[in-house]
C-alpha cells in the first residue's frame, strides 16, 4: 500500500507525518509526503523529530508531480485545510482522506520565547504520531 502525506508547502506537517509513518509503519505500507507548493523544509519540524528519535533531516519539501511518476497511491490524506482544497486529481482508485492538523508556523508565528514555540511543534508532532500509530484503521474512520 502507498501512503501520500499532502499539505501545502511539505515543510513540517506532512514531513512529520512521513518521517512517522516511514519509523513506525514501515513494515505496512509505503509513506511519501508532497504539496501543493513547496516552502524547503522547516528546521524546527526536523529538531522535535529529532526529539523523538526519528530523522527527517535529509527530506526535501516536493511537488506531487517530484515524486515517480509510476507511483500509484491507495490513499492521499490531506493534512492542511488548503492542500485539500486544492489537491490534485489522482486516479479513482486512491482515496483521499482529510486529516487537518494545526500549522505550526501559523500558530508560533507571535511568539517570541523559544519553550513555547518547541511546545507548538511538538503538541502537533505528538498528534500526528498518534494518527499514524492508529493507521491503516485511522484512515476508515477519519471524516
Amino acid at each position: 500500500m502507498n501512503i501520500l502525506f499532502l499539505c501545502t508547502g511539505n515543510s513540517c506537517r506532512s514531513q512529520m507525518a512521513e518521517g512517522w509513518a516511514k519509523t513506525l509503519k514501515s513494515g505496512e505500507f509505503t509513506a511519501w509526503s508532497a504539496g501543493v507548493e513547496t516552502h524547503g523544509l522547516n528546521p524546527l519540524a526536523v529538531k522535535v523529530m529529532a526529539e523523538a528519535g526519528v530523522d527527517i533531516s535529509g527530506h526535501t519539501s516536493k511537488l506531487v508531480t517530484d515524486l515517480p511518476q509510476d507511483t500509484e497511491f491507495d490513499y492521499v490524506v490531506t493534512v492542511c485545510g488548503h492542500a485539500n482544497e486544492n489537491c490534485p486529481y489522482f486516479p479513482a482508485k486512491t482515496r483521499v482522506v482529510h486529516v487537518g492538523f494545526d500549522d505550526p508556523p501559523t500558530l508560533a508565528r507571535p511568539m517570541t520565547d523559544e519553550a513555547e514555540i518547541l511546545a507548538v511543534y511538538r503538541r502537533v508532532r505528538d498528534e500526528i504520531k498518534e494518527f499514524v500509530e492508529g493507521l491503516p484503521d485511522s484512515l476508515n474512520t477519519a471524516p
